[in-house]
């Protein structure tokens, strides 16, 4: 059973996801407001949360730049149909994914198991692998799924995080928008769908430039994205440590 929290004052809308979620196996809480939303949100175990942008005492992206500065919990926007904006903005600020009103409840269902299912297979794996990839002034560590640049932390979505990962995984490697978007967003790239783009450009952002002033990321057009490394990267698990040679990780 999944705990999710529904932050919108739409309770027409509340009440018919709640009666459709309940079969599946989900139990809704449900924040007619931001303010509310935030109170429940740090009452209770949420697995997921769907966030409305237009709320009646604020907007979702406050909201949403408030649950960012102090939880990973993925974050499903709601926007309406013809502000695409705001879909871009949501993903900038760290929205795990988004999803326009009106909306078939089968496919929020579906976006909904998607991110759950990126979430959890996540978190089994940090443990298992348990290693670390230094590159430059880059550090991530699988175990306790963090990420440091500079020394200092940084706050990655649940898609981010994967996504720069699949990216030192690669070892210089172009990876394709293909791989990525099956991957870290749980679904097949779609025409025109600009929601890489966005996390890419969030993900650059979050970091900053690499220490020769150059770009981390590097997009390679029509293919997909590589990280430029400028010094070999290093992997470590106990003793063993897994050195970048020729482009790839050994």
């Amino acid at each position: 059973m999944h705990t999710i929290l529904l932050i919108d004052d739409d309770m027409e809308l509340a009440s018919m996801l709640g009666d459709y979620l309940a079969p599946e196996g989900f139990t809704l809480r449900i924040a007619g407001s931001g303010l509310d939303g935030l109170s429940m949100l740090g009452s209770g175990n949420n697995d997921l949360v769907l966030l409305d942008v237009g709320l009646p005492d604020t907007n979702g992206f406050d909201v949403l730049a408030e649950i960012r500065s102090c939880s990973q919990v993925p974050v499903i926007m709601l926007t309406g149909r013809a502000e695409n904006v705001d879909r871009i903005v949501g993903l900038e600020m760290g929205a795990d994914d988004y999803l326009p009103k009106p909306f078939v409840p089968r496919e929020l269902l579906a976006r909904m198991r998607s991110v759950l299912r990126r979430s959890r297979l996540a978190r089994a794996a940090a443990p298992v692998q348990g290693r670390q990839i230094a590159i430059d002034d880059l550090l991530m560590d699988r175990g306790a799924r963090s990420v440091h640049c500079k020394g200092e932390p940084v706050m990655l979505t649940f898609a981010e995080y994967t996504i720069l990962e699949m990216l030192l995984d690669a070892g210089g490697n172009t990876v394709s928008r293909e791989d990525i978007s099956l991957r870290a967003l749980g679904r097949e790239l779609a025409p025109y769908d600009r929601s890489i783009d966005v996390h890419m450009s969030n993900i650059r952002r979050k970091l900053g430039p690499a220490p020769s002033g150059g770009e981390r990321i590097i997009t390679v057009r029509g293919a997909g994205y590589f990280y430029h490394f400028s010094e070999p990267a290093q992997k470590t698990s106990g003793p063993a440590a897994f050195v970048r040679v020729n482009g790839g990780i050994q």
